[in-house]
Formats: structure tokens, sequence, C-alpha cells
């Protein structure tokens, strides 16, 4: 089950439109700077330019644990997010392209439940920076309903 303080973030970030409430909860997106907000198309995610982050410094690039750690974060916000969850989703597996470098400015994400059973989640996530329509990386996540 999930615990108190998750159930209780879960149902006030859904009655006020703020997925940031979740992601506040979570220690590894407040290291990173991670944040969220509900947008037209979906939820918007977002991690503005840290120097912490960089893992490049001659280009300098994000370095692409953060940008990895940030995809599964947004897509695990996204399924806590959206549907009614009994427990908290286990990640099974996940997968990662890496598409471009990711430059040391803001990245956004966002993305998409393709798929909900009983048991099992597909969620993909697309990162990108200046433009959507060319990604510095996407991924596909899979997790594991309790």
């Amino acid at each position: 089950m999930i615990d108190q303080e998750l159930q209780s973030a879960l149902i006030l970030a859904r009655s006020t439109s703020s997925p940031q409430d979740i992601v506040d909860l979570i220690p590894y997106s407040r290291f990173i700077g991670a944040q969220a907000k509900v947008a037209e198309s979906g939820i918007l995610y977002w991690l503005d330019r840290r120097p912490s982050n960089i893992g490049n410094p001659t280009l300098p690039a994000i370095h692409g644990g953060v940008i990895g750690g940030f995809l599964e974060l947004a897509a695990s916000i996204e399924l806590l997010y959206s549907s009614e969850v009994s427990g908290i989703p286990k990640v099974i597996d996940f997968s990662l392209d890496y598409l471009r470098p990711g430059r040391y400015k803001t990245i956004y994400a966002s993305c998409t439940v393709l798929r909900q059973g009983k048991k099992l989640v597909n969620v993909a996530a697309t990162a990108w920076q200046d433009d959507f329509s060319k990604p510095i990386a996407t991924a596909r996540c899979h997790f594991l309903l309790p």
C-alpha cells in the first residue's frame, strides 16, 4: 500500500492540478532540480540548468545519467499522477536512447502512458531542449503494479 504521506500528496496533486506536489516528495528530484506542471497537452516536466548536472564540462553537456534519471522520474510521476494506483509501481524495465547531446540549458520532457493493464504499465518519455521535434533522448519504461 502507499504510505499516508504519498497518498495525501497524490490526492492533493490531482485536486489542485499540481504534479509538482509529487515531485517534491522525491529526494532525487530535488537533487537534480526536476519540476513539473500541467500544460495543455499533459504534464510538462523540466530540468533547469544546474552546474552539478554537468557531465562533460568541455561542451558543456548534461550528464547522461541525469537525463536518464530525469526521464525515469518523469515516467514514474506520470503514472502516479494520471492513474489510480493502490501501491507504488516498480520499474521492471527501462530502455533509453540518447539521440543528441543534452547541452547546458533547460531540458523538457513529456510522457505518454501507452498501455495500462491489470499488472503492467508501459510509459514512453521524450526529452528535448529547443525543439520538440528534435529530441535529445527517448525512453520506454515498464512498471509492475502492486
